[in-house]
Order: C-alpha cells, then structure tokens, then sequence
C-alpha cells in the first residue's frame, strides 16, 4: 500500500496542487479486519513558493486547535487526502484525519458517531438517515468515472458492448477470443486466454453504483445479483478474485495478466492502467476521460435533496458510468469550534479544491451545484459563512 502511493505522489499527474515546496503527508496504514485502512493526516508545511497564483484565503478564527476525523470511500480518497494537506496549510489550527475505509464502513462510523464526517459514494437511504440521531447532510463534493481497466499487454482500444459486460461478469463469457468479444473488436488480436473479473472484497460505493448500472441495463443481473454495496458475484462460474478498496482492485489487475476490474477513474488514469471504452445508451463506445465524463454530468440536475443516481444516462457523448460521491456531515455539533471548522474544510473543497479536481482525475463540481451544497452546509455553524464566489 505505501509503496502504492509513493508512486502517485511522484506521478507528476498526481502531485499536491499548487507547487507547493514542502507538505507534511503522514499516511498511517494499519490492517483491519483482513484488509488496510488509508489514513491521511495534515500537519504543518512550507508556504508555496514559485509563480504559481496564491489560494483565496478562509478567513476563520479559532480559539484552539481543532481535530476532525472521517471515514468512508476510497473512491475519493486521493482527492480528499490532497485537500486535507493543503487546507490545513491554509488552516493551521484545522487537522483532518480521513481514513479509506470504503463506503460501507464510512457510513457505519458516521451512523455510530465515532467520527466527525462520512463519505459514500452511494447517498445514505431514507431508513439510514433515520438511525442518525444529530440529522444528516449528504453533500456531494466531486464526482468521477468507473471504468473497466485490463491487462492484456499489446491490446489497447478495446471495446466492451453493455451485453458483453454483463455476460463477462455473469461467468458466461470466460475467454478474451470469445466470439462476441472478437466481434466488437475485429481489428485487434484478442488471446486464447481466460478473463480474471477483479471485484471489491470490502463493502464499497464503488460497487453500489456498478451494480445500479448494471442492473439498469440487463433484467437477468437485476433479477440474480441485484446492486448493493456488497453482492454475491457468480464465482463458480468464472474466475473471480477479490480486493479490498479501490487500490485493492487496481492491484489485482496489475498483477494479473488477462483481469478484468471495475475502478475509479483516477486510481486507473494515474496507475497507467489500460482503459475499454464502454458503450452506452445511444450505442456508442465512448472513452473514459474527463470530458465524456462531464457530458454525463450535463444531462442531470441535482434535486434539492443533493440526491442524485445517474443510472445508463442518455446522450451519444455521454460515458455511461458516473457517479456523484457525498461527504456525510451531521445537521448539528456540539462542538461550535467544530462545526465551524467543518463548514471552512466544505468551503475549500468548494473552491480551491475544485480546482484540482480534473488533475487528479475527478470531475469538478457545475456552478450551480456548487451553490446548491454551499448553501445546504451554511447552516451547520452560526459563527462561519460558507462563500464560494
């Protein structure tokens, strides 16, 4: 795991924004329950130095320094870990411990109250909220892609029909010659070799908004999987192995020859993973990138609520799998410093965080749901107001 991240941060695709000379990054990791948990910790660090521009600065005062812990979805993880640092930077008083435990996970802590926010790729349902005693605000924060990353080294541009991918993970298409595969790819040279599906071993966002898609395109998975943070996938049917996190599953597809994984965009971007292009709705095979994604972005408004599942969205450009993921805030804490540290840590990722968000293979937020969350989160502190102009 940490040499996993050694590598992205010394990807220059995935370096802490803004150039900065020296970021403290303390990253604990620590098993769990069979797998490992991510944890970044801010500290203290150099200013920026250089030409780059200065960040706008969160004019907050506070009395003493303030701790704030979360859990929850890998799938913003490397997103959230670089905000923490740099807002910290910004925030001196402010450290946020943020642990990629999954979505599943995030969001029992968060209903338990042993932490200060979750976050979920999946928004929390009506019956979770319920059980959460100081009231939820689920706020999405970012968004991104789940792409279908292989390893078939000297096969690049491969296509996969949304028929072919629910059969490949139904255990009915087993081989990468198969006919139905070779038909959607005449021009390449696909292997005599069997498919490896690399899935999520934890309980995982990730694989809740899959398995929507999925059960959105095809009656039979609706009817035999179904979707769910965690689902029984068919493994006497076809080979099958399992990963914890996203950078679980990014693993498992790099160290074996013939997988087949579904991960965040990001994770595969800056992994150097080889990417399918999907097809979607309209029938088209699109490319996972940041302006496919943006296009399905486009075609949804997001409700008051900020509860938004967009399920085999329409339009010839649009990628066919995209995601909001929610930060999981209480309505209330008793803690005033606290909450107000909490509505300055939304505020950064509003702004300045935005502006990192495509580098590392996320999508940045429209205008207009940007002021939706800034004005859904104001009402978590009297003594901060949230401006995101």
């Amino acid at each position: 795991m940490l040499n996993f991240i050694s590598r992205r941060l010394r990807n220059p695709s995935y370096r802490l924004v803004s150039s900065l000379s020296l970021l403290t990054l303390t990253l604990s990791l620590t098993a769990c329950g069979g797998g490992q948990n991510e944890t970044a910790t801010t500290g203290d660090s150099q200013a920026p130095t250089g030409d780059q521009p200065a960040a706008t600065a969160i004019k907050v005062d506070f009395k003493n320094d303030v701790g704030l812990t979360g859990a929850g979805a890998t799938f913003p993880a490397p997103l959230y870990q670089n905000w923490f640092v740099l807002f910290n930077q910004m925030v001196p008083k402010v450290q946020v411990n943020y642990q990629s435990v999954g979505s599943g996970a995030g969001v029992e802590q968060f209903t338990k109250g042993t932490v200060d926010f979750g976050a979920s790729d999946v928004a929390m349902k009506d019956e979770e909220i319920a059980k959460v005693s100081k009231g939820v605000l689920m706020l999405p924060m970012t968004a991104g892609s789940i792409v279908m990353a292989y390893n078939l080294p000297g096969v690049e541009g491969l296509k996969i029909s949304q028929a072919n991918l629910v059969d490949i993970l139904l255990g009915k298409i087993t081989k990468w010659n198969d006919p139905k595969l070779v038909a959607d790819n005449p021009d390449l040279k696909l292997p005599d070799s069997s498919i490896t599906v690399v899935h999520r071993s934890d309980g995982s966002g990730t694989t809740g908004v899959f398995t929507k898609y999925l059960s959105a395109i095809s009656p039979e998975w609706k009817s035999s999987i179904g979707d769910g943070k965690s689902v029984q996938w068919p493994t006497a049917k076809g080979k099958f192995i399992g990963g914890k996190g996203n950078e679980g599953v990014t693993a498992g597809i790099q160290q074996n020859v013939g997988a087949l994984g579904y991960v965040e965009y990001g994770y595969a971007k800056n992994n150097g993973l080889t990417m399918a292009s999907l097809q979607n709705k309209a029938g088209q095979f699109i490319e996972p990138n940041e302006t496919s994604a943006a296009e399905t972005l486009a075609t949804v408004e997001l409700p008051t609520n900020l509860r938004a599942f967009i399920v085999n969205p329409d339009g010839e450009k649009s990628y066919p799998i995209v995601t909001y993921t929610w930060m999981l805030m209480y309505q209330k804490y008793d803690d005033p410093e606290k909450a107000k540290a909490i509505e300055a840590m939304i505020q950064y990722g509003l702004t300045e965080g935005q502006k990192q968000s495509a580098e590392l293979g996320y999508i940045p937020l429209p205008a207009v749901v940007v002021e939706k969350v800034a004005a859904a989160a104001d009402a978590i502190s009297p003594d901060f107001q949230i401006s995101v102009k």
